[in-house]
């Protein structure tokens, strides 16, 4: 099986405030903001939902294609993809545009802010679905809004199954093109923040959401996830790890984990199992793409954290 990864491809630009944010915020004064965050060092990194999600799904042997527009300075970016062994065919290079980039504060207690530069991803409805060959299942993940709208609409008409993850593009997205989406997708997923933002906006809960799709998965941090299914709801453990260097990039891998346990035809607790796993692994390192692991070690290292075999 393949999957195709609609989403990003993004430079991210990452930084660490030594302190809190809520130390430097005046609630009364929210109306006049003007804060400087001052940080000791920064990294640039390779990054972006299609990107960060089809190089996990490469650590666990899963075939996955990136579907993204990319800018003028994407030599870099591509030498990488190669290096990784990552396809390009459907990733389309805009000449007049930079590639997206997104600048990421991260606080000592793992709250972020960011910034992002849209660049050619604003291009993305220059992608059809259509042109991809042999496609079993997909993703639909933060990108232009257009092309997210019309490359949830192609799944559906090609038949694909697919998962639909608007992510921070929650707000810009009017209620009935959220539902018009749900109504083409799956399977949902957001983190906790955004799917409150998603049930203030369309009126849906995690009772009713089950009427539209086959689930609805929401991941909860530290706390680890919920999966809401037609059948059931199970609650997913997170898996403690013994450092934390960079949350930035562990949505990302966790929705690489669900695809490869989908693709795999797996239940959803396995699945759910997976996926926080991979999200422990790379909340390990820095960056979004710069853990590893070899297949049997993950599956090695899945029987020590859950007592039972993959």
């Amino acid at each position: 099986m393949t999957a195709l990864i609609c989403g990003s491809l993004a430079y991210d630009n990452i930084m660490v405030f030594p302190g809190r944010f809520k130390d430097h915020i005046l609630p009364e004064k929210i109306h006049i903001l003007n804060v400087c965050f001052v940080v000791p060092d920064m990294r640039r990194e390779f990054g972006g939902c299609a990107g960060n999600i089809a190089y996990s799904m490469k650590l666990l042997g899963a075939e996955a294609l990136p579907m993204s527009t990319v800018g003028k300075d994407f030599a870099g970016y591509a030498s990488w993809l190669d290096k990784n062994h990552i396809s390009r065919d459907y990733i389309k290079v805009i000449d007049d545009a930079f590639t997206a980039q997104c600048f990421i504060t991260t606080d000592l207690d793992d709250n972020q802010i960011s910034t992002f530069q849209v660049g050619a991803m604003a291009h993305s409805h220059e992608n059809t679905i259509l042109d991809a060959d042999s496609i079993s299942i997909g993703i639909v993940a933060p990108d232009g809004k257009d092309g997210m709208l019309q490359h949830s609409q192609q799944f559906a008409q090609a038949g694909i199954p697919f998962i639909f993850d608007p992510g921070q593009n929650v707000p810009i997205m009017e209620k009935d093109e959220l539902l018009t989406c749900f109504e083409h997708a799956t399977w949902l997923t957001f983190n906790d923040y955004e799917w409150q933002l998603v049930e203030q906006k369309t009126g849906l809960s995690t009772d009713t959401i089950t009427d539209m799709v086959d689930a609805l998965v929401v991941t909860l941090g530290s706390k680890g996830s919920v999966i809401y299914s037609k059948a059931n709801s199970y609650e997913i453990p997170p898996v403690k790890t013994e450092i934390i260097n960079d949350p930035t990039g562990c949505g990302d891998a966790y929705r690489a984990g669900m695809l490869y346990g989908l693709m795999n035809d797996m239940d959803w607790q396995t699945i759910g199992r997976i996926a926080s796993l991979i999200s422990s692994i790379k909340i390990e390192h820095h960056g979004t793409q710069n853990h590893k692991f070899e297949k049997q070690e993950f599956a090695d290292k899945f029987k020590e954290c859950f007592d039972y075999s993959l």
